[in-house]
């Protein structure tokens, strides 16, 4: 059976490619609008109290199948495919292609070429935009906003190692269904850094755990950068005696000791699933 949080299809709208895959009563070729919101919440249903599936972020590429005439439009996420509703206020036609990325955990969009303006927005690490020129200290992006450099880097520019940049989320807030600095869960932490290292990386930790690396045997040791899975959960190996995971418990992103977390998840109801290797 198709994954919902994967697959357009609803029973009465579905999009055009589905078309002979699924039954819906119609099929819709959908329409590809740009995430304007610097995050933007994806939902299970079209409220502002459904729960939070995932976010997108600045810049994002969004399919829209449907809309409800209520605020809320209903499509899929281009680049890690998950399907749900978004707040329509957050959407615009595309503009200029991106070219570049938010690199910093957050950074902040200025009207001008001064940080004593107040900004205009905050933008969190992943979010793309077009940038037009620079401007002394500023990338100048082609809606006139000023951002600065060093928080900026090339849309294909690689993030020598992922877990270096996991750590940099340190005391972040957990947030489910959160992927930015503002408020971020185990999985969102592992898409981020993965992505920031130009891996692709699905949302969810149980995608997570049937997409990426290989099973450990059990018998290697732990290296850097392998993946803890457990029921619901996924932390990120920092050396042999650590982890970096948010997580409810902490209500965080933390650094912990592997022996301690996994007495303690075990505790509470689950073992280890699998340990994963990227190479």
């Amino acid at each position: 059976m198709a994954d919902p949080r994967l697959t357009p299809a609803r029973g009465d709208i579905a999009a055009k490619h589905l078309e002979g895959q699924v039954t819906a009563a119609r099929f819709v070729e959908g329409e590809m609008l740009a995430v304007v919101d610097s995050i933007a919440p994806l939902r299970q249903q079209p409220f502002s109290g459904a729960e939070l599936a995932t976010q997108a972020l600045r810049g994002e590429r969004v399919t829209i199948y449907d809309r409800n005439g209520e605020g809320w439009a209903w499509g899929q996420l281009a680049a890690d495919g998950y399907v749900g509703w978004l707040p329509e206020a957050a959407l615009a036609a595309p503009a200029a292609a991106p070219t570049h990325k938010i690199s910093a955990v957050r950074s902040f969009a200025f009207p001008g070429p001064s940080i004593k303006l107040p900004p205009v927005a905050t933008l969190v690490m992943g979010s793309t935009i077009a940038v037009a020129r620079e401007d002394a200290s500023f990338a100048v992006t082609a809606d006139g906003w000023f951002v600065p450099k060093p928080h900026v880097a090339l849309l294909g520019a690689i993030e020598p190692d992922y877990v270096a940049v996991a750590e940099r989320f340190v005391g972040t807030p957990y947030l489910w269904g959160g992927k930015s600095s503002l408020g971020i869960d185990c999985s969102g932490l592992v898409q981020v850094s993965l992505n920031a290292a130009g891996v692709p990386c699905p949302r969810d930790s149980d995608m997570q755990l049937a997409a990426l690396g290989r099973l450990l045997d059990g018998g290697e040791p732990l290296r850097r950068g392998d993946l803890m899975f457990w029921r619901g959960h996924v932390a990120i190996v920092r050396d042999a005696d650590t982890i970096v995971h948010a997580n409810a418990f902490h209500m965080a992103t933390q650094i912990e000791p592997i022996g301690e977390a996994i007495a303690r998840i075990k505790a509470s109801g689950s073992d280890v699933l699998a340990i994963k290797r990227l190479d």
